[in-house]
């Protein structure tokens, strides 16, 4: 682990946020689709369930991707504000049979405040020890998926998506093709 466990949940989650969001897909189409998304990136507390609370992650989408695209000022002004508008308060917490950790709002605070938080949380991390460049755009010419590089060699250049195999396979028949010639 590089990073404290809830920076590097908090990074990983962002990244899938922002990535449900793509120019020909929506991957939050309904809201039995956040509630897979809550559970799979283990949020607590309070879900209500409702097109309202879709619609408020949904729209934290853009304002996180603006990350991906910015420098460090743009991203600690993304940060502060996301932080200052939710009236963050950091403080130790332990839950879940996980050790302590920071929460910066509580429990019970909206879904898309939640998220906006810990979001901010960890990139404030990452900006504080000169990470940032950890936080990048995939590499394939045809995606639009950002990512996360939590390897330690700072070598990953491909999202989630398969685009890793695609670029693989592309540069395998490329070789194919050119030894045939």
């Amino acid at each position: 682990m590089l990073f404290a466990h809830d920076t590097e949940s908090g990074l990983v989650a962002a990244a899938a946020l922002v990535n449900t969001d793509g120019p020909d897909r929506e991957g939050l189409p309904d809201v039995a689709a956040l509630d897979e998304f809550f559970t799979a990136h283990g949020w607590t507390g309070r879900h209500e369930h409702t097109e309202a609370e879709l619609r408020d992650v949904r729209a934290l989408r853009p304002r996180l991707r603006r990350i991906w695209y910015a420098d460090t000022d743009e991203v600690v002004a993304v940060v502060n504000g996301l932080l200052r508008e939710s009236h963050a308060l950091p403080q130790l917490v332990r839950h879940d049979d996980e050790p302590y950790h920071l929460h910066a709002v509580p429990r019970d605070a909206p879904l898309a405040t939640r998220m906006a938080v810990e979001a901010a949380m960890a990139l404030a991390d990452l900006v504080r020890m000169d990470e940032l460049s950890r936080v990048r755009r995939c590499d394939h010419p045809d995606c639009e998926n950002v990512l996360v590089d939590l390897s330690k060699n700072r070598s990953r250049r491909f999202c989630d998506a398969g685009c890793g195999n695609r670029a693989a396979v592309s540069a395998y028949r490329a070789r194919k093709a050119a030894s045939h010639s």
